[in-house]
């Protein structure tokens, strides 16, 4: 079987600690990458429009509480790399203002996984 390379994809870290249900999960992880995305599409459109064409590879990680949420968040703003932290509205499982996931890029992969790469598969 040959496998494709990607240029371009998107991480979404997930928190494990908040032991979200698999549908409140699901949910989380739609409203990281589609935020991520719109940031993206805004910021960097070349980048966009590449990874659009590309099939738009997406890949789910864990963090295992919020101050490794917030580092993540802190590493891409470093990076220049876009992203979008979501956080609850707390109307079913969860405190209003609880951070749940982030995602970053879509951008380059290898700009991702020097951020990314040590993080577990969700």
């Amino acid at each position: 079987m040959k496998y494709r390379s990607f240029t371009y994809k998107q991480v979404i870290a997930v928190r494990t600690d908040l032991d979200m249900s698999s549908g409140k999960t699901a949910v989380q992880v739609a409203h990281g990458a589609v935020s991520a995305g719109e940031r993206t599409r805004s910021m960097k459109q070349d980048i966009y429009k590449a990874w659009l064409r590309e099939g738009q590879k997406k890949v789910a990680v864990k963090v295992e509480s919020e101050e490794e949420l917030i580092e993540l968040v802190r590493g891409a703003n470093n990076m220049g790399l876009p992203y979008a932290l979501v956080k609850d509205a707390g109307l079913t499982e969860l405190p209003s203002g609880t951070a749940t996931v982030v995602g970053i890029g879509p951008a380059k992969s290898e700009e991702i996984d020097r951020l990314t790469g040590h993080l577990r598969l969700l």
